[in-house]
């Protein structure tokens, strides 16, 4: 992943959801430049953060053995534009899991406020076909969950501590 738009998890319920924030600053190039005179955070990259968000939720929940890819956006719609200095509250929830992908419904809040809603859909790429054995190299992915704090606030189904999967 060349891009984060996700910049801390903060609550990670294995199978269920995860909620995380993303901190728009007026320094992103996207944000100065997307519009030039008039700075916002570019809706397509609040799908993208929301896609991080659920796709680390989804390939978790398999235990890090498939490769995830965002394949559908079912539904976005946006309620306000997300500014300079606007901190994102993304909320995604695991709707349902299949052998071929998996669905999330996701939210993003500012200021207490319903910012977006987006449904997604998520595939499996399998390795014999796309010839893709991994999308990072070894240890990158763990690297950037540790980076996003997802282990300090990460939980299985039954209330423990995430355990380190050997599959990172």
């Amino acid at each position: 992943m060349r891009w984060l738009w996700l910049d801390r998890f903060t609550e990670f319920q294995s199978g269920s959801h995860a909620r995380g924030i993303k901190c728009v600053a007026l320094d992103e190039e996207v944000v100065d430049e997307y519009f030039p005179g008039h700075p916002f955070f570019p809706p397509t990259l609040i799908i993208e953060g929301l896609a991080q968000l659920s796709g680390i939720l989804v390939a978790e929940h398999f235990d890090f053995k498939v490769r995830v890819v965002l394949a559908k956006v079912n539904r976005a719609v946006y309620h306000r534009s997300a500014r300079p200095g606007d901190q994102l509250h993304y909320y995604a929830k695991l709707e349902n899991t299949q052998s071929e992908g998996a669905i999330c419904s996701c939210t993003s809040h500012c200021d207490g406020q319903l910012q977006a809603e987006v449904d997604l859909m998520f595939a499996f790429l399998d390795a014999k076909r796309f010839g893709v054995e991994s999308m990072f190299n070894k240890g990158d992915l763990l690297t950037m969950l540790r980076l996003m704090d997802l282990f300090h606030v990460a939980v299985d189904a039954d209330g423990q501590p995430l355990e380190i999967s050997p599959n990172l």
